[in-house]
């Protein structure tokens, strides 16, 4: 099997997985953008407009995720510095308090198998 076979007997179910995955948004983002006509069918999409729609996608979920893993971290920050200051202990940065903490709620609420188990999850 050549490499132009390859590519061709690949496309089938690489734009199948594709498709799964991808929002209608970033597709008529790209679309717009590309100055393409949108085709009748989702199989009918080209293969660029496809895995640009899936990084977009991905992109997307993953600032998501960082975004819901950074907020409590700030939470406790907060507290930690305002507990700090408010003590009277400037000396002591906030980080040095906070981190112990950080990592006690991340091995509590079982982050790794939270993070881990929903990425996996969205892909079955």
């Amino acid at each position: 099997m050549t490499l132009a076979e390859a590519a061709t007997a690949g496309q089938g179910p690489l734009k199948a997985f594709l498709i799964r995955y991808i929002r209608e948004k970033d597709v008529q983002m790209l679309l717009e953008v590309s100055r393409t006509p949108a085709p009748k069918t989702p199989e009918g999409l080209d293969l660029k407009i496809l895995c640009a729609a899936y990084v977009l996608s991905e992109l997307k979920t993953g600032f998501q995720i960082g975004a819901m893993l950074f907020l409590p971290f700030l939470v406790i920050d907060i507290l930690v510095a305002s507990v700090t200051l408010s003590v009277g202990i400037v000396q002591l940065p906030p980080v040095m308090v906070s981190a112990p903490f950080k990592l006690l709620l991340f091995v509590l609420i079982d982050g790794w198998n939270l993070v881990v188990g929903s990425l996996v999850r969205s892909f079955y």
